[in-house]
């Protein structure tokens, strides 16, 4: 896939800011990958493929090397330079050089199963910290980083084949049913979850209908079917209208608000192809 002209202006946009943080490839000397949203490593190397740039292009094989640098022999990433290693910064990690065509690579094999070790008992991911304190709502799991460790496995040959995965989908087509905050970061489903977000950012109901089409689990589900509903209730004359991005992104051609994105409108399509062979 190659970038179309009329993206150029945003991939070189993105590439401008590649020394912000003091390094190169959107990070600091230190190896912050997840440092100065929305032009952090981890989310600009999306943005670059988003936009067409092939996976061997030498500034996605760089930043990719970047990434597996963090890696460490359990399988975490540790994504910070201090502090502790959770698991929705492996799962970012993870998914990210996942979606640079590396799923078969020996580490993230390893990573694949940390993350079946340390999955929940309710069937996500869950990080043993409590910014928002302790309550009935923290004993479950973190809906988002779940979701993103869901992203990551679709790329691997556990697809439809571990049950595991299924006990993770499930945990989310519940989440549909409780709405409201849930896990130590209280992820919920109200007013901004319901807004489209593109690119992919955050939990809302776009990226959240995208991955969960590439589960067996979820395709016939009433829950899943509801939630693409809504996300097509938005849609206009046949395309995704973005409702919601950063300020930072707001001039990018590929993702205006209040607009129709091109871009966004092909991944609602995979969605609907991914639904054709549903059982």
């Amino acid at each position: 896939m190659t970038t179309a002209k009329q993206y150029i202006s945003d991939l070189e946009n993105i590439l401008s800011h590649r020394h912000d943080h003091g390094a190169d490839y959107w990070t600091t000397p230190d190896k912050r990958l997840i440092k100065g949203s929305p032009f952090s490593t981890l989310e600009c190397v999306h943005y670059l493929i988003e936009l067409g740039m092939d996976s061997t292009d030498p500034i996605l094989k760089e930043a990719a090397a970047l990434i597996f640098s963090t890696w460490r022999e359990d399988g975490r990433f540790k994504v910070y330079p201090k502090g502790a290693i959770y698991p929705c910064h492996t799962v970012q990690a993870a998914n990210a050089l996942c979606h640079m065509g590396l799923a078969s690579d020996e580490r993230l094999q390893k990573t694949f199963q940390h993350l079946l070790e340390i999955q929940y008992t309710d069937g996500g991911w869950r990080c043993n910290k409590f910014t928002f304190g302790r309550g009935p709502e923290t004993a479950y799991s973190n809906p988002f980083p779940t979701l993103i460790a869901l992203s990551a496995f679709r790329f691997s040959e556990y697809l439809n084949k571990e049950p595991a995965l299924d006990k993770a989908v499930e945990f989310l087509l519940d989440h549909w049913t409780i709405r409201k905050p849930i896990g130590p970061c209280h992820y919920g489903m109200g007013t901004l979850f319901m807004q489209v977000e593109y690119p992919f950012r955050s939990y809302n109901l776009f990226i959240y209908v995208y991955i969960l089409s590439f589960y067996t689990r979820a395709k016939n589900d009433k829950r899943f079917l509801e939630a693409l509903s809504a996300l097509e209730s938005k849609m206009r004359d046949g395309k995704i209208i973005v409702e919601r991005n950063v300020p930072k992104l707001a001039l990018f051609s590929f993702c205006k608000k209040g607009e129709a994105s091109g871009l966004a409108t092909l991944r609602y399509y995979e969605i609907l192809r991914n639904l054709d062979g549903k059982v």
